[in-house]
């Protein structure tokens, strides 16, 4: 179980923050000489060198997403040039890729970021370019809400698997529907007909609380309140949920804990954007009063269990049903072990899941329920303070990695396995680098008391 340090102040992060945008710069800087368009979306390290993975290309948003975040927190001009070009040159058919349920990462991590920041004016305001990251947004929301299974309570947007299977993921990629939805979009369908992307945004966040997240109310022998399964399996003859699934944890009845973080920070953004949403489009949902409580039960959920299931100092293990676990002991009560010989430590759950615990956090102190937030915000700090130092943070000028000791996909074995080890370690991902990036500007915003950083920044 995490030990929270309940003195830490976000102030006393900044040191460990510019220590990880001076490692930054360098490291996109080498990624983008030896991963031009191309060439495959740089993916995971191997030897600390990028190399892509042939299966979705996923992962090319984090990319110059990464360099947008790095000019953000740092004023470097060429970063945002780097990220702006790319995205222009680059991304076109991520807006209209129809195979993938990936939107939010890709899109909502360029266009998104470029249209953010030239609202802001951090650079030089040009209506023509700023229409053009509206219109990616708003066909990339309309796209990502036509991939729907419709289910006998509702719906959700299906996962590149099928028409049947519903991820956990995907509540990270509502953010393309959300910004689309902010921009005034709706998708039109046979006839004309209207679809709302906020509908489907509530109705997929509702397909995952009530499928993939589980509350200890007795929906199985292994219905642990707060775990996460990775997929949900449905009938799509009739829209029935037939049973829970993975693909990259260990299995359907343990919780792959990236698939968590992307659970919890999921919830937690999409109640901090449930307030800029008026009363209005809340009626075909049943209101907000019934949208919101149900966000919040996941929410909350889902960030004890990870406080409950995770070692001392926030660093999770891959997966909190992996085999080899019983063979370090009393391994949730001290810090995690990335060097072990038995199971791998997953340091981009641990990114994803802190910006989670910390967005839940600020969100309930505002909502006057101070004691349980703080709670949620010094475990986010405390997995931070562990995760931007080492041995997860790369200073390494020949790695071209920023946050090692991440996994992809264990189960298929796509994980490098160094000389001399028995399992993966001291490798980075383009998501945890990213999502490293991200947290690390928002916590550097919150403890300069700059604007506070949402996605989807101004209206």
């Amino acid at each position: 179980m995490m030990k929270i340090d309940l003195q830490l102040e976000a102030e006393h992060i900044l040191p460990k923050i510019s220590h990880l945008w001076e490692a930054s710069a360098a490291k996109i800087l080498s990624i983008e000489q030896t991963h031009p368009p191309g060439r495959g979306a740089p993916v995971f390290t191997v030897n600390g060198k990028y190399a892509a993975r042939g299966w979705t290309e996923w992962t090319q948003g984090f990319q110059y997403g990464s360099a947008i975040l790095q000019f953000d927190a740092t004023n470097e001009r060429e970063f945002l040039d780097i990220g702006r070009r790319k995205t222009i040159d680059v991304m076109a058919s991520h807006v209209t890729h129809m195979g993938v349920h990936d939107h939010g990462f890709n899109n909502v991590s360029t266009y998104g970021n470029l249209r953010r920041l030239m609202l802001a004016g951090r650079f030089e305001e040009n209506r023509g370019e700023l229409r053009f990251y509206e219109m990616a947004l708003k066909a990339s929301g309309a796209v990502q809400t036509r991939r729907w299974t419709r289910t006998k309570d509702g719906g959700f947007i299906y996962s590149f698997n099928g028409p049947h299977s519903l991820f956990a993921d995907t509540m990270r990629t509502l953010r393309s529907l959300a910004l689309a939805h902010c921009l005034g979009h709706v998708l039109l369908e046979e006839q004309d007909a209207p679809v709302s992307l906020f509908v489907r945004l509530v109705r997929h966040a509702q397909s995952t609380a009530w499928y993939n997240v589980y509350y200890g109310e007795g929906r199985d022998r292994y219905d642990v309140r707060g775990r996460v399964a990775h997929e949900s399996v449905f009938n799509t003859n009739d829209g029935s949920y037939r049973c829970p699934s993975t693909q990259q944890g260990y299995s359907p009845f343990s919780t792959w804990t990236r698939g968590l973080a992307w659970v919890m920070l999921g919830f937690a953004e999409q109640l901090e954007y449930l307030g800029v949403v008026p009363d209005s489009d809340f009626e075909p949902c049943g209101g907000r009063d019934a949208v919101t409580p149900m966000m919040l039960k996941a929410a909350e959920a889902t960030c004890d269990f990870y406080i409950e299931n995770t070692p001392a100092d926030g660093i999770p293990y891959w997966d909190t049903g992996a085999p080899g676990l019983v063979k370090l002991g009393d391994y949730l009560n001290k810090p995690a072990e990335p060097l072990n010989d038995h199971e791998p430590v997953d340091s981009s759950a641990a990114a994803i899941a802190a910006q989670g615990l910390l967005r839940l956090g600020h969100y309930l102190v505002l909502k006057r329920q101070r004691g349980e937030g703080k709670r949620y915000w010094q475990a986010g700090l405390t997995i931070l303070n562990r995760l931007f130092d080492a041995p997860y943070l790369s200073t390494d000028p020949n790695h071209q990695g920023l946050i090692l000791h991440s996994i992809y996909h264990r189960p298929n074995g796509w994980d490098h396995v160094p000389q001399g080890r028995k399992v993966p370690c001291g490798e980075s991902s383009m998501w945890g680098d990213y999502h490293a990036r991200e947290v690390a500007l928002y916590v550097q915003r919150v403890a300069r008391v700059d604007r506070y950083y949402t996605f989807f920044g101004l209206r």
